[in-house]
């Protein structure tokens, strides 16, 4: 261990701590400390691909979400185990889930995530509003696709269920990180690819997508196509102030079920 670490401080709104960090997370293995209004990003090695990562994403937002960044090089300390000591399990639906660290519920469907490892612990308000959704859509038997899986925590969720599932990501790492979290929990799945639902070669009952709003437009006639008719469609990643970009997109499908969640809006429809 080096005498001295790099910090990372990004300030920004407090209502988007939780979605900026699972995005940290996705490209960054190491622990992350969050606070109000602001998160830490610690190493011993340079972070200036954080910030860099963090420019070209608020980019793809639409500069939606302000960030200041500060770097600073301190003494070095365990910021592993005080990152593991902030963060507590959560219910969502039929689900407990719970980081590594912690004992599972017997009476809930268990999910272990290691927050730190990539996109989807939870406990951001698109992917607990997800997990209501698959609790409540998705049944044994059912073949379901999570187009932009993450850390794979939906399909878990999905697999968990009973159901037959696929995923999909662009992200190599998120690839790497939901077969790694498959493992964890002793899960399976049907297919996994590097990629997005384009190359999916089946129709689904149930399609689930949390991404952000404009990638859900451009990639809706997909979405739509892999969906079986009397199918559901689960769309998250969706800023309310970009909601309408997202139901024109799927206006000729039948929506279900909206629920808003700190800024952020889930939405079920029906083929």
């Amino acid at each position: 261990m080096n005498d001295t670490y790099n910090e990372l401080t990004i300030a920004l709104d407090d209502q988007f701590v939780d979605f900026i960090a699972d995005f940290v997370a996705n490209i960054y293995d190491d622990g992350l400390e969050l606070d109000k209004g602001k998160i830490i990003v610690r190493s011993e090695n340079d972070l200036t691909f954080v910030k860099d990562a963090l420019v070209s994403f608020a980019g793809t937002l639409g500069n939606t979400i302000p960030m200041e960044f500060k770097f600073e090089v301190k003494e070095n300390k365990d910021w592993i185990k005080a990152y593991q000591d902030s963060i507590e399990p959560i219910e969502a639906g039929k689900f407990y889930i719970f980081p590594s660290w912690y004992e599972p519920k017997p009476d809930k469907i268990n999910i272990k995530i290691d927050p730190a490892l990539a996109f989807g612990s939870g406990h951001h308000a698109t992917t607990f509003s997800c997990l209501e959704a698959i609790s409540e859509y998705v049944s044994k038997g059912q073949h379901v696709i999570d187009v932009g899986c993450g850390s794979g925590i939906l399909g878990l969720a999905c697999k968990k269920l009973g159901a037959n599932v696929e995923l999909c990501d662009t992200d190599p790492l998120s690839v790497d990180s939901c077969k790694e979290n498959f493992k964890l929990n002793e899960e399976s799945y049907d297919k996994l690819w590097e990629g997005s639902i384009d190359k999916a070669t089946g129709i689904y009952d149930i399609v689930i997508a949390n991404i952000i709003a404009d990638v859900l437009r451009f990639i809706a006639k997909d979405l739509k196509s892999a969906t079986k008719e009397g199918g559901y469609l689960i769309l998250s990643g969706i800023l309310d102030k970009k909601e309408d970009l997202v139901t024109a997109s799927f206006k000729d499908f039948t929506q279900v079920k909206r629920t808003l969640r700190d800024e952020w809006v889930t939405l079920v429809y029906q083929k």
